[in-house]
């Protein structure tokens, strides 16, 4: 049986960092649902993307989780299949596809690990942060997967790092606390990931599971200081 891009990448994201013990297409919601969550969410939440969302919920000392992906967005990625090939008519359908599975497995995997505290703003900046460094990792396996060399040339990068971090326009946001979530966290990210490009193989790896394993806190003194070594 055919593997889903949403199973491989699943899977990629657990030989990482660990087993997150469900198979996460089980939490994938229809539009209705969605709606009905947003709406349960609040007005702030009105402004997060329409293309994919996730929701994170506790009852009962139970983590409930719901995946929304727009039907414009699974179609794009239908034609467009980025494991043919990443080009300008799939790099955006892509990011947003992984981040959100990225976002469950994550908090899945905290949850696991005694977090509880599910709906504070550090606990959303450290799922942000962390997606959209683990997203980057995925883009470059996803382009060096397609050259010869299996290396990632300087232009690749840059083209990466265009679509995921200066395309982005988290200043477009009318809610303060999400317009200031989405700009440090874009701005923490691009830093970090130009540090772990300096790294290779299992250093790369021992890196990235030791910063998932911190606080936001501490991740961003951990960039900051990586920041300031290198200036």
């Amino acid at each position: 049986m055919n593997e889903t891009l949403f199973s491989q990448i699943q899977r990629l994201f657990e030989r990482t960092y660990a087993q997150v013990g469900i198979n996460l297409e089980d939490c994938l919601i229809d539009r209705r649902r969605c709606v009905q969550l947003s709406k349960a969410a609040g007005a702030s939440a009105r402004e997060l993307s329409v293309l994919a969302r996730t929701f994170l919920r506790r009852a009962n000392d139970q983590l409930y989780v719901g995946i929304y992906y727009s039907q414009w967005l699974i179609e794009q990625l239908e034609r467009h299949d980025p494991r043919g090939g990443l080009n300008e008519a799939n790099i955006h359908s892509l990011i947003a596809f992984v981040e959100e599975i990225n976002h469950a497995l994550h908090a899945a995997l905290q949850f696991q690990h005694g977090q509880r505290e599910i709906y504070t703003e550090e606990y959303a900046r450290n799922l942000e942060l962390q997606a959209r460094v683990d997203t980057y990792l995925v883009l470059l396996l996803f382009v060096a997967f397609f050259r010869k060399t299996q290396k990632v040339s300087r232009t690749d990068r840059r083209w990466l790092r265009f679509h995921l971090f200066a395309a982005q326009a988290p200043d477009a946001f009318r809610d303060a606390n999400l317009r200031g979530r989405y700009l440090e966290t874009t701005a923490l990210a691009a830093r970090y990931t130009k540090f772990l490009d300096t790294l290779k193989g299992m250093r790369r790896v021992d890196e990235i599971r030791a910063f998932r394993a911190l606080a936001y806190g501490a991740k961003k003194r951990r960039v900051l200081a990586l920041v300031e070594r290198s200036s």
